[in-house]
C-alpha cells in the first residue's frame, strides 16, 4: 500500500469533527497519514485534534494562526509525505471504502487523478444520484468533461472528492485569502494529468445546508470579489495553454451564471443589488460581440442564446419573459407531463 496523505483543514467545527476524523481513521485503505490543520480555531477543535493524535499514530496535528481555508490546505500540502494526496472538509465525512476504491482505480488504470461522486446531505434528506459507472479519460479529456458541467460527471471544482499523485502538484497551491479557492486550482490540476478516472460512486458525504457554511450564504459580495475574478483567471489560464475551445465552453457557463445571479439579485433584499445588477448588465453588453462564437461552442444551448439576446436587447423585457415562463408556461408544461 502506498501512503495516502489526507489533509483536513479545521476551523471551529467541533460539533462535526469527531465524525469526520473517525470516518478517515476507519478507512479500509489503512496506510494513511491524517494531517489535521487547526487554522486558529477558537472552539474545542485544538484539543480534539491533539486527542486524535494521542489515540492514533497516523494522525499529525498542525496548529497555526488563522489564515483561511487555502492557507490551511497549503500548510497540509507542505507537510504531506504521501504518494497520494486527498482533502476532507472538517464538517463532512467519508464512506469506509472511499480511498480503497479510488486508489485501486488509480493503480488499475495507471492514472494520475481519480474523482468520485458525492452524497448531498440536507436537513430534509440525502440525495445520491450515482450509478457506479467508471469512466477513464486520456490527456485533457477529463478537463473538457469537467468544463462541460454534465450532470453525469460530478467532477466539480471541489478538492474533497479527489485523490491524486503528490508529484502532480509541483508548485501548485491554493490562492491564499480567497474564497472559491478550488476554481483555478482544480482547473490547473486537471490540465496536468496524463490520465484521469471518474468513479460515479458517492463515497463523500457533503453537508450542503449546515448553518454557517460558506456554501450556505446565497448571493454575497464574495461572488463579485472572489468567485467572478476566479472564473476570469480560469478562462485566462485555458487560453494561455492554447485551449481557446475550452475557454469558450467555460465562458458559456459563466454567462449562464451571470443571468442566474441577476435574477437572484432582483428577488433579494441585498442593499447592493442595484450595483451588482448594473455590473452584470455592463459586463454582458461589453461582451455582446463575442456571444455568437461563445454560444456556438459544443454543449451550448440555443435556447440559452435566445435568453441572452433578449437580455441584451432589454433587461426589463428579459425579466418579464422569465416571469411569464416561470408563472405561466412551466406550470402548464408540468401539468401536461403529469
Amino acid at each position: 500500500m502506498e501512503l495516502l496523505s489526507v489533509i483536513v483543514a479545521i476551523y471551529n467545527v467541533q460539533d462535526w469533527l469527531e465524525r469526520c476524523v473517525r470516518s478517515i481513521l476507519e478507512q479500509t485503505w489503512s496506510n494513511l497519514e491524517i494531517l489535521l490543520v487547526d487554522d486558529g480555531s477558537t472552539d474545542g477543535c485544538p484539543a480534539l485534534c491533539d486527542r486524535f493524535a494521542r489515540e492514533d499514530s497516523r494522525v499529525r496535528v498542525i496548529h497555526k494562526e488563522n489564515g483561511g481555508l487555502s492557507d490551511a490546505r497549503n500548510a497540509g500540502i507542505e507537510a504531506a509525505r504521501g504518494t497520494y494526496i486527498a482533502f476532507v472538509d472538517g464538517d463532512d465525512w467519508i464512506d469506509r471504502q472511499m480511498y480503497q476504491a479510488m486508489i485501486t482505480a488509480l493503480e488499475e488504470e495507471d492514472a494520475d487523478l481519480c474523482a468520485c461522486s458525492y452524497k448531498r446531505i440536507r436537513r430534509d434528506g440525502v440525495m445520491d444520484p450515482s450509478t457506479g459507472k467508471r469512466t477513464v479519460w486520456e490527456g485533457q479529456d477529463m478537463l473538457a468533461a469537467f468544463l462541460m458541467e454534465k450532470d453525469e460527471y460530478q467532477i466539480q471544482n471541489s478538492a474533497w472528492n479527489k485523490v491524486y499523485k503528490r508529484k502532480l502538484l509541483g508548485e501548485l497551491r491554493f490562492p491564499k485569502g480567497k474564497l472559491y479557492e478550488d476554481i483555478v486550482f482544480t482547473t490547473k490540476l486537471l490540465a496536468r494529468i496524463r490520465k484521469g478516472v471518474y468513479l460515479d460512486q458517492a463515497f463523500y458525504n457533503y453537508v450542503i445546508d449546515r448553518e454557517g457554511s460558506i456554501m450556505n450564504r446565497g448571493i454575497k459580495k464574495s461572488i463579485f470579489t472572489d468567485q467572478i475574478p476566479a472564473y476570469e483567471e480560469k478562462e485566462a489560464f485555458l487560453r494561455e495553454i492554447g485551449r481557446d475551445d475550452l475557454a469558450d465552453v467555460h465562458r458559456y457557463f459563466f454567462y449562464k451564471r451571470l443571468l442566474i445571479y441577476y435574477r437572484t439579485l432582483l428577488a433579494s433584499k441585498d442593499p447592493d443589488r442595484k450595483k451588482y445588477c448594473a455590473w452584470i448588465r455592463q459586463r454582458l453588453k461589453q461582451d455582446a460581440g463575442e456571444m455568437e462564437r461563445v454560444y456556438g461552442c459544443p454543449g451550448a444551448s440555443r435556447n440559452e442564446y435566445k435568453k441572452m439576446k433578449i437580455f441584451l436587447r432589454s433587461a426589463a423585457l428579459y425579466r418579464m419573459t422569465m416571469w411569464l415562463n416561470e408563472k405561466l408556461l412551466l406550470p402548464v408544461k408540468t401539468r401536461g407531463k403529469k
